[in-house]
């Protein structure tokens, strides 16, 4: 009598292999049939494997590359902005220099005409207080000192002003009850300046309080 719960094979036989473990090499399934591959489908898809991980080498070894030429092209554009910025620097520089040096040179020149002026301008006061300025003479004095003026060049000096050696030679001395402060009594001749630079002193007479 046969058992009906023991296995058997086709043959009647019991089949060995039958309920042992089985090992499937899943590198030999292929993904996409689920099939196991033939030797020479494995070695076709060995060989794309090898060729993929290649690709993806390069890959990668092409993208170190590109980052690191590209921090060599930031660091180029870099010290080119650092160097054109002190080029402008220099040259900013350069043109202030250059102008401080022309208006240097222009109140210099301005300087050296007026004090070569100064004994004309002093005849033409003297004919002033005689009345002898008239006439042509007299136009020809009024547009040499406008001129004078708008080349910065002032005169100035006045009797009654608070006495000053930085802008004052004083000629003559007196005292007075009048005053409580060196005074000046009197333009002996005017003084003449720029607007940083007193070209002559005013010669005037000084009157001091008394003691």
């Amino acid at each position: 009598m046969t058992d009906q719960n023991t296995p058997s094979s086709g043959s009647g036989q019991p089949d060995p292999d039958e309920g042992a473990p089985r090992f499937v090499d899943k590198r030999r399934i292929d993904p996409e049939t689920g099939q196991v591959r033939t030797p020479e489908e494995q070695v076709l898809a060995d060989a794309e494997n090898i060729a993929a991980g290649a690709e993806e080498a390069v890959v990668l070894e092409g993208l170190v590359e590109a980052q690191k030429l590209a921090a060599e092209r930031l660091d180029e554009l870099q010290r080119s902005q650092a160097a054109y910025y002190n080029l402008e620097q220099q040259y900013s520089s350069y043109v202030k220099r250059a102008k401080a040096d022309q208006i240097a040179a222009h109140d210099r020149g301005v300087a050296s005409l007026a004090e070569a002026l100064i004994p004309v301008l002093d005849d033409i006061e003297l004919a002033r207080q005689h009345g002898d300025l008239t006439g042509p003479f007299a136009s020809i004095a009024e547009k040499l000192q406008a001129t004078l003026s708008r080349l910065g060049i002032e005169q100035y000096g006045e009797a009654g002003e608070a006495f000053d050696p930085a802008v004052h030679e004083a000629l003559m001395h007196a005292h007075s009850a009048d005053v409580t402060e060196p005074t000046v009594q009197m333009v002996l001749q005017h003084g003449y300046r720029t607007a940083d630079r007193v070209l002559r002193a005013a010669r005037v007479a000084v009157v001091d309080p008394e003691a």
